[in-house]
């Protein structure tokens, strides 16, 4: 047999000092995940070009208006990276153990006279990405 044994739940005869009915549970052994939810349905979102996100460096998906992308995560600190292939951020964030934690993205179209060259020359829109902590309801800023 290969490992140490288990300590048993018995009269307690050979175990050392403080050995209680088994292991002890590490600080990320047995945790509840947590919840990630990731929002582009925010009516004031320009409503083109797709935002990938990735979580701690690791590809999450990608969202086009009006999708939400929800994953489990481990509990503790994390970084969110967003882009819309123009346009990158970062938001670091913490999560708990049964903790659902939500953001919502959007790509939102730049104004003023160098859009307008960037879009005549090279026929792409200037658009900024934003991302907000929580849910979408009133636009931030507003």
């Amino acid at each position: 047999m290969s490992g140490p044994e288990p300590a048993s739940s018995g009269s307690g005869q050979g175990a050392g000092p403080g050995a209680g009915p088994g292991p002890q549970p590490g600080p990320e052994q047995d945790a509840a995940p947590a919840r990630l939810t990731i929002h582009r349905t925010a009516g004031w979102d320009e409503q083109s070009r797709q935002i990938l996100c990735s979580v701690d460096g690791k590809y999450a998906g990608q969202l086009l208006f009006g999708q939400t992308l929800t994953r489990d995560i481990p509990a503790g600190s994390h970084t969110l990276k967003a882009n819309n292939t123009l346009v990158w951020k970062t938001v670091p964030f913490d999560a708990a153990a049964g903790e659902h934690v939500q953001f919502t993205v959007w790509n939102e179209q730049m104004g003023g006279w160098l859009a307008r060259l960037l879009f005549i020359f090279i026929g792409a829109a200037a658009l900024k990405l934003g991302i907000t902590p929580g849910p979408p309801q009133a636009r931030p800023g507003a």
